[in-house]
C-alpha cells in the first residue's frame, strides 16, 4: 500500500508541474533558448528545405569552345544529377517517412502517388522497338505497372477505428461567479445564493495498440465562498484524481487489427523506394534511347553529306562536259536538280539533329534551358555502339526468371496484395459487436475554514439568536489548505469505485458487411491484375527477344546489302565516265546507295533500341550501365567526367 501511495504522489507531481511548461520561463543574464526549443519542438513548424534548380558542376566541365563533348556515362551522370523525373520521384520516399509518422501517431494515412514519368521521345519517330513495358516504356508518361495495385496508396477509410497513440494532454481553468435567486430560505438561509471559486482541471490521456484507452485526470476547486450561514465550510477548496481505463473486448481488441495503418506505411515505404528505383530505371533507358538516336540521326546525317557531295562533285563535272560538248545539257538540269534535292535533305537532317541535340539537353539539365550558352552549345557524341559479332543465347525460362526477379513493379505488386490483406482484417473486425469494459477509480478530498458568518439559532422560547462557529465546532478532518486535501486523496480517505460493461451490436450489420464484401472483391481484382502482370512479363520478354533477333537479323542484311550497292555504284560511275551510261542510271544508282546507307544507319538504330529495350524488360539497366541508387538517391555522382577526346565539332 505505501508503494502504491508513493506512486501516486509522484504521478500526481508531474501532473501538477506540467502547466508550468506553457509559460516561458525567464533566466536573467541568459539566451540559451534549448530548453525551450525541446519543449516546443513538437508544436513549432519544421519547413521542408527548396528544390535547387541549379545545374551540377558536371555540365561545366564537358563543355569547350562552345560545344557540349558527351559520352554515354556523362549522359547518365547529368541524368541522375539534374534531371526534374528523378528529382521530382526523391521526395515520395520521404513523403512515405511522413506517413509512416502519422501511422505511428494512429491518423489515417494520406495518398502517397507511386507514379513514374518515362521521358520525351525523339524528334523523329524512327525506328521504335519499345513494348510496353510494366517497368516504364522509351517514352511518354505511364503509371509504374498495374494501375489498381501500383498507383499509389488508397487510404482505407472502412474498418474498426484505430487508437490514438500520441499522448494528450489537457488542462482547463476558470474563474466563476454565480447568483442563484432561492424561493426559500429554510435551506441557504438566504433569498439568494451567491457562488464564486476558481477551477483547475488537467490529465493525460493515452490510446494503446492493444485496444486500450486510459485517462489520468486531476479537478480541482479552489476557494468555494457561498454567502449561506448554513454552511459548516466557508470557503473551501475540493480536488479529486481519477483513474480511467477502457479495454476494447471485441471490436479492435486485437494489436494486429489497430496497428494495420503502421504495416501498410511501412509497406508504403518499401513501395516508394521501388518506385523511385523504377523512375531511374525508366530514366536511364530514356537517356540511352534519346543518346543512341543522337548518334544515329549525326550518322544519317553524314550520309546526307556525303551524298550532296558527290552530287555537287556530279554537276560541276557536267558542266564542265557540256562546255565541251560531251553532253547534252539536259544533263545538268538534272544534275542540279539532284543536288538540290539532296541540299533540301541535308536541311532536314540537320533540323533533325538540332531537335534531338535539344531535347537531350532537357532532360539532362534543370535550369539549362534557361542559359544561353546551354542552348546554342552544340552536343558532341564521343561514344559509338559496336555491334557484336554473335548474339548471346539464353534460355527464355532464364530471361523469364531474371525478369521477375529484378523488375520493381513485380515487387510493388506483391505488396499492394499484403496491403490489402492487412486492412481486411480491419474490415473484417469491425463486423463484430462492439463490447467495452472499463473501470474508474477516484479518491477525493476538501478542506476548508469555519464559516465566519452568523448562523441564526432559534430558541426553545421562540426568539432567535446568532452565533458564530468556531474551530471546534466544525469537524477538524476537513480543517486545513490544499495541503489537507492531497493528504486525503493519497490517504484514499474517500475512494469511489465504478467498473461495468457497455455492449452495442448492430441488429442487421449490413454496412459492416458491405464494407468486408467489398475488400474481398477488390482483392481478387488485384489478383487478376497481378497475374497480368506476370503474364504480360512472359510477353514482354519474348517479344523483346524476337525484336532483338529481328533487328539483327535485318542489320546483317542491311550492311551486306550496302556493301553490294558500293560495288554496283562504283561500276555505274565507270561506265558513266566511258559513255555506256546515261546520267540517269548514275543518278538513280547513287540514290539507291544513299538508300542502303540509310537503311543501314536505321537498322543499326532499330538494334540498339531493341537492345535497350530487352535491357529494361528484363530489369537489368541499371546493372549494366552501372548506375548506382545511392548515388541517384543523393544526386551527386562520385565518377569524374570523362576527357574531352580529340574530336571535331560537327
Amino acid at each position: 500500500m505505501i508503494g502504491m501511495k508513493s506512486t501516486a504522489v509522484l504521478v500526481l507531481c508531474g501532473l501538477v508541474s506540467v502547466p508550468g511548461f506553457g509559460q516561458t520561463p525567464e533566466i536573467a543574464g541568459s539566451t540559451d533558448t534549448r530548453f525551450l526549443d525541446r519543449v516546443t519542438h513538437n508544436y513549432r513548424p519544421h519547413p521542408v528545405p527548396g528544390t535547387s534548380f541549379s545545374d551540377s558542376t558536371r555540365i561545366e566541365n564537358l563543355m569547350r569552345a562552345g560545344s557540349i563533348y558527351l559520352s554515354l556515362r556523362d549522359a547518365i551522370a547529368l541524368a541522375l544529377e539534374n534531371n526534374l523525373d528523378i528529382e521530382y520521384s526523391r521526395y515520395t520516399p520521404r513523403l512515405s517517412d511522413a506517413n509512416m509518422l502519422r501511422a505511428s501517431a494512429g491518423t489515417l494515412l494520406r495518398n502517397v502517388n507511386n507514379n513514374i514519368t518515362n521521358g520525351p521521345s525523339s524528334a523523329t519517330l524512327g525506328v521504335n522497338a519499345s513494348n510496353a513495358l510494366g517497368s516504364g516504356g522509351l517514352g511518354g508518361n505511364a503509371t509504374s505497372g498495374q494501375g489498381g495495385v501500383l498507383s499509389g496508396l488508397n487510404v482505407q477509410l472502412a474498418g474498426s477505428s484505430i487508437p490514438n497513440l500520441d499522448p494528450t494532454f489537457f488542462v482547463n481553468t476558470q474563474f466563476v461567479h454565480q447568483t442563484q435567486i432561492e424561493t426559500a430560505t429554510n435551506i441557504t438561509g438566504t433569498s439568494f445564493l451567491v457562488n464564486q471559486y476558481k477551477s483547475a482541471n488537467y490529465g493525460i490521456q493515452k490510446g494503446f495498440l492493444t485496444g486500450t484507452n486510459v485517462s489520468l485526470a486531476m479537478g480541482n476547486l479552489f476557494g468555494v465562498t457561498q454567502n449561506s450561514p448554513f454552511n459548516n465550510f466557508n470557503p473551501f477548496s475540493q480536488g479529486n484524481i481519477q483513474l480511467g481505463v477502457q479495454q476494447n473486448l471485441l471490436q479492435g481488441f486485437r494489436q494486429s487489427v489497430n496497428s494495420r495503418a503502421i504495416r501498410v506505411a511501412k509497406n508504403q515505404r518499401h513501395v516508394s523506394d521501388l518506385t523511385f528505383k523504377n523512375q531511374v530505371m525508366a530514366t536511364v533507358a530514356n537517356v540511352v534511347t534519346l543518346y543512341w538516336d543522337l548518334v544515329s540521326f549525326n550518322e544519317m546525317l553524314k550520309v546526307r553529306q556525303q551524298t550532296l557531295e558527290l552530287n555537287t562533285k556530279l554537276y560541276h563535272d557536267n558542266q564542265r562536259r557540256a562546255e565541251l560538248g560531251a553532253i547534252a545539257p539536259i544533263d545538268i538540269v538534272q544534275a542540279e536538280a539532284e543536288m538540290k534535292s539532296s541540299q533540301q535533305d541535308v536541311t532536314t537532317a540537320e533540323t533533325q539533329v538540332l531537335q534531338q541535340e535539344m531535347i537531350v539537353k532537357s532532360v539532362l539539365t534543370r535550369g539549362g534551358m534557361d542559359r544561353l550558352d546551354v542552348i546554342n552549345a552544340r552536343i558532341v557524341t564521343t561514344d559509338h555502339f559496336d555491334i557484336p559479332a554473335q548474339e548471346q543465347v539464353r534460355p527464355i525460362q532464364d530471361l523469364i526468371a531474371e525478369a521477375v526477379a529484378n523488375r520493381p513493379d513485380v515487387e510493388q505488386s506483391r505488396i499492394g496484395l499484403e496491403d490489402t490483406r492487412i486492412n481486411m482484417r480491419g474490415t473484417r473486425d469491425a463486423m463484430l459487436p462492439q463490447l467495452t469494459a472499463f473501470g474508474t477509480m477516484q479518491n477525493s478530498g476538501l478542506a476548508g475554514q469555519p464559516n465566519s458568518l452568523p448562523v441564526p439559532v432559534t430558541l426553545p422560547n421562540g426568539t432567535t439568536q446568532t452565533f458564530t462557529r468556531s474551530a471546534g465546532d466544525v469537524n477538524s478532518f476537513l480543517l486545513g489548505g490544499y495541503g489537507t486535501i492531497l493528504s486525503q486523496i493519497f490517504s484514499r480517505n474517500f475512494p469511489n469505485y465504478s467498473v461495468g460493461v457497455q455492449l452495442s451490436i448492430p441488429i442487421r450489420n449490413r454496412s459492416a458487411q458491405a464494407d468486408y464484401i467489398t475488400d474481398q472483391l477488390n482483392y481478387r481484382q488485384q489478383q487478376v491484375q497481378d497475374k497480368q502482370l506476370q503474364n504480360n512479363i512472359k510477353l514482354n520478354v519474348v517479344r523483346a527477344r524476337t525484336d532483338l533477333s529481328q533487328a539483327r537479323a535485318a542489320y546483317d542484311t542491311s550492311v551486306q546489302a550496302r556493301q553490294l550497292q558500293d560495288q554496283t555504284l562504283t561500276g555505274t560511275r565507270r561506265k558513266y565516265e566511258l559513255g555506256t551510261a546515261t546520267i540517269i542510271d548514275l543518278v538513280i544508282t547513287q540514290r539507291d546507295a544513299t538508300t542502303r546507307e540509310l537503311a543501314e544507319a536505321t537498322a543499326k538504330n532499330q538494334y540498339i533500341r531493341a537492345n535497350v529495350n530487352l535491357e529494361n524488360v528484363l530489369g537489368e539497366i541499371l546493372k549494366n550501365y552501372d548506375v548506382d541508387l545511392d548515388e541517384a538517391q543523393s544526386g551527386t555522382v562520385k565518377r569524374a567526367p570523362d576527357l574531352i577526346p580529340a574530336v571535331t565539332k560537327p
